[in-house]
């Protein structure tokens, strides 16, 4: 069974998802990379306004290629989320209840994930040009200086993800690894 997200998220939104569970996104979610992370978590540690309201919040691990003519954006893959693990407790602290990316998290984020009641969505890697085709719509909302990595706000629909770490601290990634493990 396929769930639905439709952000901003609440807490019963995200405490009823399982690792392992197929998603699919409607709404607003919000594009950050490193460079972006970096620039926001310097923003909370000099207590500014930031430039977009994280509470409930998905962001999106991907830093698009420039949309052809008549398209709305380019290949929209995801990118390693490993490279955001140093920023990620912060976020979810204040009120990020999902992030999509691709491959492993660390121990630090997976506790935070809990902690936060938070969740780590996967999007399949190789796929961005598929995965573009669930982007409606996208506007710039920040650092425009950063190119592919700005923060971006993108309007989806039926947007395809798996819950890779849930709130419950399961994860997919150690679930499948036991499974091979019994059937070898």
């Amino acid at each position: 069974m396929t769930k639905t997200l439709c952000p901003p998220l609440a807490d019963k939104d995200v405490e009823n998802l399982k690792a392992g569970d197929r998603v699919l996104i409607s709404g607003i979610i919000y594009t950050a990379r490193d460079a972006a992370h970096k620039k926001l978590l310097e923003l909370m540690e000099r207590g500014e306004k930031l430039p977009l309201d994280l509470k409930g919040q998905i962001i999106y691990y991907v830093g698009p290629t420039p949309a052809r003519e008549g398209e709305v954006i380019g290949a929209a893959g995801p990118t390693t989320s490993s490279r955001m693990d140093k920023y990620t407790p912060p976020l979810l602290e204040r009120g990020v209840r999902a992030v999509i990316g691709k491959g492993l998290r660390s121990q630090d984020v997976k506790k935070s994930l809990k902690d936060n009641k938070s969740v780590y969505l996967v999007a399949v890697g190789g796929a961005a040009a598929l995965l573009k085709e669930k982007i409606v719509s996208s506007k710039l909302v920040a650092y425009e200086e950063l190119g592919p990595e700005a923060i971006r706000e993108l309007e989806v629909c039926d947007f395809p993800v798996f819950v890779a770490n849930d709130v419950h601290g399961n994860d997919i990634y150690e679930i499948g690894k036991r499974k091979y493990e019994r059937n070898r």
